[in-house]
């Protein structure tokens, strides 16, 4: 039989090794992986977004990290390509062993992404701008843009105020051309508005005019709607003004940045109007507004350290990066079930796109309060009442 002191000096030394393993688990750092758009046709999207978590999480990190643990950030670029985004989801979810994961920035991206989360069972926040990405709901999937059929109701309501109802939609073959356009026909049918010509482009298509040109020829057009992003949107703009048509036109929420009219031009962008975040005119939105000071504080942080005019798509990421430590803090650990069920309660967050409250029914949280119409004037976004 064991002496009472050898069973005691046991007992502690049992007792120092779990204190110690348990110190190690303490000190493993809490993994979010990033799949972005960092090149190729997305990265008007992706390249801040990237800057912006690299930045937040250095930030935090200094701060002393969350529940006492480092975080380890991990991000692949994609290069704009859904088949990339597919392949660096497992790569994270079974090399990198990450926690949560941020992106893709695009719709389509984050559709090919979708089942290997669902399957694995890992919290994802999308950056994209698609409903098809929540809407249905996915267990696993969250978003943090405002989603295209949100754009489009404001985009509607404009015109309709302005005696706009016979519109041309053109659009991009890609993930987020394919549902914007989608929920836009679907909209136009019960907001009273009629689709009176209907092209589309290749993302990677360097000239338009023929599709605009077409557009232009059609009597009934009252004004033209682009459902775009990144380079393809601000060629749609200038061949736009090349062919000399003078009817109202309006861009979705998938330009919300200066790089939009730095590549479009000046000249080409002046009265083109779009649904954005209040970000986009932060200096005009009123003192008293809730999201005044959360906005502020982001654009002077962003264009402090970016040297440039802040991009709505890295507030994207700084709301996903946020919400997804807040529900960690929450959740006391990176268990991936708890994790993904406080990011579901998130309620009354203020972020940069709006205010989110999510539920199980909705994995964006956001109304349409959230978007303000904008148009663009010598350069600049004027917030439009």
């Amino acid at each position: 039989m064991f002496s009472f002191s050898f069973r005691r000096a046991m007992a502690v030394f049992v007792a120092a090794l779990t204190l110690h393993v348990g110190g190690a688990a303490a000190a493993e750092p809490i993994r979010i992986g990033a799949i972005l758009s960092v090149s190729g046709p997305g990265s008007l999207l992706g390249d801040p977004e990237a800057k912006v978590l690299k930045r937040y999480v250095k930030r935090i990190n200094g701060e002393g990290g969350v529940l006492g643990r480092k975080v380890e950030l991990i991000v692949y670029d994609d290069e704009s390509k859904a088949a990339n985004s597919a392949a660096f989801a497992k790569r994270l979810i079974f090399n990198d062993k990450v926690d949560v994961i941020l992106g893709p920035s695009l719709t389509g991206n984050t559709m090919a992404v979708v089942p290997e989360v669902q399957e694995a069972k890992v919290p994802m926040i999308s950056l994209a701008g698609g409903g098809v990405i929540v809407e249905p709901v996915k267990r696993w999937v969250f978003k943090t843009p405002h989603t295209d059929k949100m754009a489009t109701e404001q985009v509607f309501n404009d015109m309709k105020r302005r005696g706009i109802r016979q519109i041309a939609l053109i659009y991009g073959t890609d993930g987020y051309g394919l549902s914007a356009s989608k929920a836009t026909k679907e909209l136009a049918s019960t907001m009273g508005m009629t689709i009176a010509a209907d092209e589309t482009y290749v993302p990677n298509d360097v000239d338009m005019t023929t599709q605009l040109a077409k557009i232009k020829a059609n009597p009934k057009v009252q004004a033209v709607f682009n459902l775009g992003f990144g380079r393809a949107a601000a060629i749609v703009t200038k061949d736009y003004r090349e062919l000399g048509i003078t009817l109202p036109f309006y861009e979705s929420h998938g330009v919300n940045s200066r790089s939009y009219i730095d590549l479009a031009g000046v000249d080409a962008t002046e009265g083109v109007r779009l649904p954005g975040s209040a970000l986009l005119v932060a200096d005009a939105v009123p003192a008293d507004d809730p999201q005044k000071a959360t906005i502020m504080a982001f654009k002077k942080d962003f264009e402090t350290a970016f040297k440039t005019e802040v991009s709505t798509y890295g507030g994207y990421a700084y709301d996903a990066l946020q919400i997804t430590l807040a529900a960690i803090q929450r959740a006391g650990s990176t268990d991936k079930e708890k994790v993904r069920d406080e990011i579901e309660k998130t309620s009354g967050y203020i972020g940069t796109t709006g205010i989110v409250h999510m539920s199980p029914e909705d994995h964006l949280g956001l109304d349409q309060a959230a978007l303000r119409m904008v148009e663009i004037r010598k350069g600049q976004w004027k917030l439009v009442n």
